[in-house]
């Protein structure tokens, strides 16, 4: 698979065959949180202040326009995917104690975590409502199924923290589930808002599985890679947080015992600095890095063949760009 040529805010060029469509997207998804309630009111404003890259309504608005016309109901399912991956997000922020989000400080660190767990409530209830109002309910199947592998995913990636014993089928089992579900959604939602076709539905879907996956090994990669942060989370996270990555099974599989055992005693003691310093640099050693962004690489392609039959487009083009980015980004 050839690297395209991607400008300095790549995103940017990806987003052009449906520019203005994101710009009506945005006042859809305000409206949509409106409330008479103050405190709602003014979270939902700070919520919209902090805004991030969009990545998931511009895929469910490529997705919708590689299959046909973007219309009402297109907005409706980039709407609910939105509001569904904010909801998780404050939820989150409140599970991890984070202080900060996308740069400002997170809605639990100023409302403390009642407020917060209240609010992400309200974001996923006007979701669902928002569908049940317009009678979409291919849209809440398929994200009710997604949030069902979110939190399975979530869950069992908790598990195997606490015993620290988890092989390649399992990390791909978790990251499917917990990442790329919301992916998959919503390519199938964006290209349900535009066609009947199941062929291409269903191509869609899978190009989002894949491409979900690429994200996330591509994400748990960046801990190694020497950035100082990764979407607000400062190198050696994953190791701190005891959560075991692809690179780590990999290198763990690829040493001998005894340092296996050393690596693994530092993460289920607490890594301090030096000893992410010596697990960053063993993973390295071991090749967990390269064979990382090797299996990237084949989900990438894998996500490039899903979509290769649909005639050249715009929207197609961006798809293919979006591919790139997601294996050549570094935040």
């Amino acid at each position: 698979m050839s690297i395209l040529n991607l400008s300095d805010n790549p995103l940017d060029a990806i987003r052009e065959p449906v520019k203005e469509e994101l710009k009506k997207f945005d006042e859809v998804f305000r409206e949509s949180m409106k409330s008479r309630v103050a405190l709602v009111h003014l979270i939902t404003r700070y919520i919209m202040r902090q805004k991030g890259k969009r990545v998931r309504p511009l895929l469910v608005m490529l997705s919708a326009k590689l299959c046909g016309e973007i219309n009402d109901s297109t907005y409706r399912a980039a709407t609910l995917i939105e509001l569904l991956h904010t909801a998780t997000l404050v939820h989150d922020d409140v599970v991890d104690d984070a202080d900060t989000r996308r740069g400002f400080a997170s809605i639990n660190a100023v409302w403390k975590n009642k407020v917060a767990v209240l609010m992400g409530d309200y974001l996923l209830s006007r979701g669902l409502l928002l569908s049940l109002q317009y009678n979409d309910h291919y849209f809440l199947n398929s994200t009710s199924f997604a949030v069902k592998r979110m939190s399975e995913g979530e869950l069992l990636q908790i598990q195997k923290s606490r015993q620290l014993n988890i092989d390649e089928d399992t990390y791909i089992k978790i990251i499917s589930d917990k990442t790329a579900s919301l992916f998959s959604t919503c390519t199938d939602i964006g290209a349900a808002s535009t066609t009947e076709d199941t062929d291409k539905r269903n191509s869609l879907k899978l190009y989002g599985e894949n491409i979900g996956l690429a994200f996330q090994i591509r994400d748990d990669l960046l801990d190694y890679l020497g950035r100082k942060t990764i979407i607000g989370k400062p190198t050696g996270g994953d190791i701190k947080e005891k959560k075991i990555t692809l690179p780590l099974i990999y290198a763990l599989n690829r040493t001998g015992r005894k340092e296996a055992k050393q690596a693994l005693h530092m993460i289920k003691k607490g890594a301090k600095h030096r000893d992410i310093a010596w697990i960053i640099d063993f993973v390295r050693a071991n090749g967990g890095v390269d064979y990382s962004l090797k299996k990237a690489e084949e989900y990438a392609a894998r996500a490039c063949e899903c979509i290769s039959a649909f005639p050249d487009s715009p929207e197609k083009n961006s798809l293919m760009k979006f591919v790139r980015f997601v294996i050549e980004r570094k935040n």
